[in-house]
């Protein structure tokens, strides 16, 4: 199983970071299968960084195998969807981007991919194009984003990311945040929601 990301795929959130370039094609990065954190388990802040934060993103699970996936076939990929943190080590990202090095480090740390409990594009009978989902900590909305307002489609990534490399059943899709990420502390209760159903509850420890 390997875990897929797309960066920069909402405007705002890519003019918040400070880019005011928008990528034309999608920008991809992935996470070991050890970044993986599911189940409700808590998240521990890592000694190596002083600046964690969420980026809350709609997370699908790919369903067959698949290479050179045409867009218009895309949908055939994946069954399911819900609710992730893609934790940032903010401040190593930094220091990379600046010297022109490689930032895996900070996005691919142990349990830097929080996911929720799954549920079927059947079930919610909407588009995947069509979804809205939220972050909230502390009982606070601190983030919500609307899939429709991607640069990059679902479909479009599936199709273009298949070009490089084989998609596996159990793959996962990270498709990208929209603007309102910012940094966690201990203590904090996170919730993300799709469509109005929680789907991800734990804590920061």
């Amino acid at each position: 199983m390997k875990i897929l990301a797309v960066g920069m795929n909402y405007a705002a959130h890519t003019r918040e970071l400070g880019d005011e370039v928008q990528p034309e094609e999608p920008v991809i990065f992935t996470k070991p299968d050890s970044a993986l954190l599911k189940d409700g388990k808590p998240f521990f802040i890592p000694s190596f960084s002083s600046k964690i934060h969420y980026e809350t993103e709609l997370v699908v699970r790919i369903c067959r195998l698949g290479k050179h996936i045409a867009p218009r076939f895309a949908s055939r990929y994946y069954d399911a969807v819900t609710v992730g943190i893609d934790f940032t080590a903010r401040d190593l990202q930094r220091k990379f981007r600046e010297a022109g090095q490689p930032w895996e480090l900070c996005k691919g740390f142990d349990n830097s991919a929080a996911i929720g409990e799954f549920v079927s594009l059947s079930g919610l009978d909407k588009e995947i194009q069509d979804l809205h989902f939220k972050l909230d900590i502390d009982e606070q909305t601190v983030q919500a984003g609307y899939t429709g307002d991607m640069l990059h489609k679902v479909d479009d990534i599936i199709g273009y990311v298949s070009q490089f490399m084989t998609l596996k059943i159990g793959d996962l899709l990270f498709t990208g945040t929209p603007v309102g990420v910012g940094p966690v502390s201990i203590g904090q209760h996170l919730e993300g929601y799709l469509e109005g159903q929680k789907l991800l509850d734990f804590y920061i420890r």
